[in-house]
């Protein structure tokens, strides 16, 4: 289930840079359904928990306009699904997988010099505890943006298959 949610994610954001409220609420309700359906009372509570910790970790990023709302519900939408072990470990792997794309993207739109400026500018802004300003973030549309809801259904997939690759 969290990879077929993973895969029309994952199309989605590719094309439209956008991950529906229609896939991602549905999803949360279905994480949950299902494990407490399998689970009982704890298949319930580790469901509520990933979907709790996917939505709290991803919070500050969303406020300051670094992540889309949609890729946040729809790590809240696999921590119900996954549960907060396993969400985790999708999430650290996702986090790879952007920042391959990411490398791959600036040098594809030779954008280095522009990038590691701005890179400077956001860990001056991360240590100075300030925001780093609006040129920095989802709403410059020249900035090289990565489809993170693409590098979390990667993720995912990875994380499944070799998942089911153990299980044989």
């Amino acid at each position: 289930m969290p990879a077929l949610l993973a895969i029309a994610a994952g199309w989605t954001d590719w094309r439209s840079r956008r991950i529906p409220n229609w896939l991602t609420v549905p999803g949360l309700l279905l994480g949950v359904a299902v494990n407490s359906w399998l689970g009982g009372w704890p298949g319930a509570k580790d469901s509520l928990l990933g979907a709790g910790l996917g939505l709290l970790l991803l919070l500050p990023f969303v406020l300051i306009r670094s992540l889309g709302a949609g890729d946040w519900k729809f790590v809240g939408a696999l921590g119900a699904f996954l549960g907060p072990q396993n969400l985790l470990t999708v999430l650290l792997l996702g986090i790879l997988v952007n920042g391959i794309m990411a490398v791959v993207m600036v040098i594809q739109k030779k954008r280095i010099r522009q990038t590691a400026s701005n890179m400077a500018r956001m860990l001056a802004a991360v240590f100075s505890l300030h925001l780093p300003g609006p040129d920095l973030t989802l709403d410059n549309p020249e900035l090289v943006k990565v489809p993170f809801g693409v590098a979390v259904a990667i993720a995912v997939i990875l994380y499944t298959g070799r998942q089911a690759m153990q299980q044989m």
